[in-house]
């Protein structure tokens, strides 16, 4: 490839923090045929239809990246349950796979190189507790704390909640502003008895 493929690169390196769309490597002059080599050679790593990690760029990718890169793949998907308390500070080890949730409606493919458990929500309950959180690499949705706990004892396959629920639950029992929220999550999700057992 020419040496200009090469100058062109390093100047978006300049623009981009890390992840570029395909749109964006075409106004920076790089054709598709060139984006095919460019990931050969390792410069560019593919994240998911339409999206790139500029590998050389001179960044690491950030803690919350498995985040970011689902939301680059379908903007409406939420970072939910495990995973949503791991990327808050909560748990003690990143799950795997990686949990999000998308409306019922929503059938965009999420295909990523790393595993995802997807899990499909009414439209009515979808929206409640998202949070959008931006950093300096992209911006992602996920599920407040309590929503996400919520989520986990609803779909458990077990009859009780956990030992890690009940942890958590206790935690946020302690503070006044979160457990009020906990308690309208637990209404709108019929989830009163596990509020008072």
């Amino acid at each position: 490839m020419r040496a200009g493929t090469y100058r062109k690169l390093e100047d978006l390196y300049k623009i981009h923090k890390g992840y570029i769309s395909t749109k964006g490597l075409m106004q920076g002059g790089i054709s598709n045929h060139q984006v095919a080599v460019l990931v050969l050679e390792g410069y560019l790593e593919k994240i998911c239809h339409g999206y790139y990690w500029m590998a050389q760029c001179g960044y690491q990718k950030p803690m919350d990246y498995k985040c970011i890169e689902v939301c680059l793949s379908d903007p409406r998907a939420v970072v939910a349950m495990d995973s949503a308390w791991y990327y808050q500070g909560i748990g003690k080890a990143e799950p795997d796979p990686m949990i999000v949730a998308t409306e019922r409606t929503d059938r965009s493919a999420i295909k990523m190189n790393f595993a995802i458990e997807r899990h499909y929500f009414s439209s009515s309950l979808f929206p409640v507790g998202i949070r959008r959180v931006q950093t300096e690499y992209g911006g992602y949705n996920i599920y407040s704390v309590e929503r996400s706990l919520c989520d986990r004892i609803r779909l458990s396959s077990k009859a009780a909640a956990g030992e890690g629920e009940i942890e958590l639950f206790n935690s946020i029992k302690a503070s006044r502003g979160q457990y009020k929220r906990l308690q309208e999550y637990a209404v709108l999700f019929r989830l009163e008895n596990f509020l008072t057992d």
